[in-house]
């Protein structure tokens, strides 16, 4: 399990005098392996901004894509770049490498002559900085609180070191940011905060009335709880905030939407895994349930798989709509034209969600949590 620091020292008041060293050591001494210990910032050098993208011309003739982009870094002069990446707009926040800085791999970035344009700069993805080993494009940081010119290595949080633990099988419970941090806290012999111990926000209201949706535990060894709760209007396309991101990325998972994203956070820092559906692709009652009649399912990873009637699902009145605790389906699945989320959260059995997963060869964050037991409370 990988620990950010700043994540820890939320729920546990660590000391001023405590190194990042002797943190680990504390946690070897109770019982845990520490596996690495991991800076990204150490292998960044010199001046990374913050930019926005305020023009892009897509140069032609070239055998792949080419763009020569205008950034404001809040300098006197607008900076240009060459980026071979697609996946930014204009009005974009990136993060810009500027002449000088040195990169992860001793990668210097220096003002430079390519594709007949002067390229003063890099805009980087996560994967050049060291941050993860997505490289699908360039880091595209859309949030209000970011300014051009704000030294990203700051406002990103990037000097943050991140603590690496083996956690047995018995010891489920630290496959989460609390878990973890109650056990640093004892052995610190300082107050542990319980994020469980938090109130919801006063301002948070229950808008109108709908029909809750019924929920059927019909295999009662499966699962003995599950809740769910149907969230309206929301908007699937607006992006997670950058610090949620951030600290999925820094424990090892990848942004991939706002649902997911926060299905995944509550999961990291909890340890209780969470799927979300389309709402609005359910259909009658929902069921805890053996396979039984139902032979096929696509999952979210795009496999078709074939299911065994004694596999524990989530289902409908007509359809499966989840390997139990290990993948949702794909038909369920929310997209960017999703506006009501049905969000699952369950107690499934350890024994039913390890059959699961040695059936379909299939092991996931969720799958790993509750095979170790996860706390119902």
């Amino acid at each position: 399990m990988k620990l950010p620091l700043s994540w820890l020292a939320e729920f546990v008041e660590i000391p001023k005098s405590e190194s990042v060293s002797s943190i680990a050591e504390h946690f070897v001494s109770v019982g845990f392996e520490v596996e690495s210990i991991e800076n990204a910032a150490d292998n960044i050098k010199g001046p990374l901004v913050i930019g926005t993208v305020i023009a892009i011309e897509e140069l032609k003739d070239h055998k792949k894509p080419i763009r020569y982009v205008e950034l404001d870094c809040a300098e006197k002069e607008h900076r240009f770049v060459i980026c071979g990446a697609t996946n930014f707009l204009v009005g974009d926040k990136v993060v810009v490498a500027l002449p000088g800085a040195l990169l992860p791999g001793d990668f210097a970035i220096a003002a430079r002559e390519t594709y007949g344009k002067t390229s003063n700069g890099m805009i980087c993805s996560s994967r050049e900085l060291g941050l993860s080993e997505d490289h699908s494009g360039i880091m595209v940081v859309n949030d209000s609180l970011l300014k051009n010119g704000d030294d990203a290595v700051k406002v990103l949080v990037i000097d943050d070191p991140v603590i690496d633990i083996a956690v047995n099988p018995d010891r489920g419970y630290a496959l989460s940011i609390r878990g973890a941090a109650r056990e640093l806290a004892s052995a610190l012999k300082v107050p542990f905060k319980d994020p469980a111990d938090s109130t919801l926000p006063a301002n948070l209201k229950v808008q109108g009335k709908s029909k809750a949706i019924e929920v059927v535990i019909d295999e009662s060894t499966g699962a003995d709880l599950i809740f769910l709760r149907t969230l309206e209007n929301v908007n699937t396309n607006n992006p997670s905030p950058i610090w949620m991101q951030r600290r999925i990325q820094k424990c090892g998972m990848r942004s991939i939407s706002v649902a997911v994203d926060i299905t995944n956070y509550v999961m990291l820092e909890l340890g209780q895994p969470l799927h979300a559906f389309d709402a609005d692709k359910l259909s009658g009652r929902i069921h805890v349930q053996s396979a039984g009649k139902f032979s096929k399912i696509k999952t979210l990873d795009g496999v078709e798989r074939n299911l065994s009637k004694s596999d524990l699902l989530i289902a409908d009145d007509k359809n499966p709509l989840a390997i139990a605790g290990t993948m949702g389906g794909l038909e369920s699945e929310v997209t960017s034209d999703t506006k009501r989320i049905t969000i699952e959260a369950a107690h499934f059995s350890a024994l039913a969600v390890a059959k699961n997963s040695r059936n379909h060869i299939l092991s996931s964050e969720a799958s790993r949590r509750f095979e170790r037991g996860v706390d119902p409370a």
